[in-house]
């Protein structure tokens, strides 16, 4: 069997897919046994097809969000198959990899498995991962102002210490992002071997030593990635800009779209939501399971449960299928057929 699809199949066993889906049920399952005798189901009956039908076209639109940029962003190399196949690829290797890590590794050996140097490979995930948290950093600031503040959970929700922890955490998470997004703007638009060097440096000591290794390597992809990036017009950057503020603000409307469905909200209480989202991801961000399985629904009664009461488990349940276990189906679809394209073989055969 070849060694790329060795390396690439090693990201999607069984184990990892069973994994994560294994802890999250199990989770779920609890929480329908704990509040079994309090549950409400009467939202199912009175259910609104508008806002059901809003929640599948923001999930398709999404999607689509997605497929634009990363065929935009790699200058129209990729075709919309190409694109398409990506995107789910990376979408499936998210779900079965810790948030901690993330698919962006798996990602641009995809890219690469496409046609595209390994140098346009990172450089287009570093692009996207750039924009993706620049989005982030520029949106808090917003939604802050919009909700006067209220974006965490209210002190009746949680213990008042839980509530500081939570706000302390986030803040600090935030200028950790922040710090990040413009570094990593600086090294791969200006000066990228100043960042490298810079990783070198903060890996010189002996407690740090151990991620010397990583830092070399990393500012070594930044250095190739940067070169790649020269000469990107204006155009190119408004088009990455625009569609990944288009598919993280449809990403974060999921939510909204799934609470407004079985009942009935204000336009305060979607801002409300929207921005709560933003803390909520901050949390499964940080989470060492694979997709957040386990702590995403742990924590989803804590941010939106004053909006749905007695209904909350079910609405954690319908919220996880539409936007993790759908993608594991997706993932576990696409990925067999995209090896026999790219590696012209089936997975299970071996040589």
């Amino acid at each position: 069997m070849d060694l790329n699809r060795k390396k690439l199949l090693s990201y999607f066993t069984p184990q990892r897919i069973l994994i994560p889906v294994a802890i999250g049920f199990a989770v779920i399952g609890y929480m329908f046994y704990r509040d079994s005798s309090e549950m409400d189901f009467s939202p199912l009956y009175n259910a609104s097809p508008f806002w059901l039908f809003m929640t599948f076209l923001v999930l398709v639109v999404r999607d689509f969000g997605y497929i634009y940029r990363i065929r935009y962003v790699t200058e129209k190399f990729l075709s919309w198959r190409q694109s398409l196949d990506v995107i789910m690829l990376w979408e499936f290797a998210s779900c079965v990899m810790p948030s901690v890590v993330g698919g962006s590794t798996v990602a641009a050996f995809i890219l690469n498995k496409e046609g595209l140097s390994l140098g346009k490979s990172l450089a287009y995930v570093m692009v996207t991962a750039m924009l993706d948290n620049l989005y982030f950093i520029i949106a808090v600031p917003l939604v802050f102002l919009i909700t006067a503040g209220d974006i965490f959970p209210e002190v009746e929700a949680m213990e008042f210490s839980v509530t500081q922890s939570l706000e302390i955490a986030f803040v600090i998470s935030y200028l950790l992002i922040a710090f990040y997004a413009f570094l990593m703007a600086y090294g791969l638009l200006i000066n990228p071997t100043a960042v490298k060097r810079l990783f070198l440096r903060a890996t010189s000591f002996n407690w740090t030593r151990r991620w010397r290794a990583g830092a070399y390597k990393h500012g070594n992809e930044l250095v190739w990635a940067s070169k790649h990036l020269k000469g990107s017009t204006f155009s190119y950057w408004m088009n990455a800009a625009l569609s990944t503020a288009f598919v993280w603000t449809a990403r974060y409307f999921v939510i909204n779209c799934l609470i407004a469905a079985f009942t009935d909200i204000s336009f305060h209480d979607h801002v409300l939501i929207f921005s709560r989202n933003m803390v909520y991801k901050i949390v499964l961000l940080v989470a060492v399971t694979p997709g957040g399985a386990g702590i995403a629904e742990v924590a989803f009664p804590t941010f939106f449960g004053q909006f749905l009461g007695r209904f909350t488990t079910v609405i954690v349940l319908l919220y996880r299928v539409v936007t993790y276990y759908l993608y594991l189906i997706l993932g576990s679809i696409f990925l067999p057929r995209w090896v026999l394209r790219v590696f012209g073989e089936h997975p299970e055969d071996e040589e």
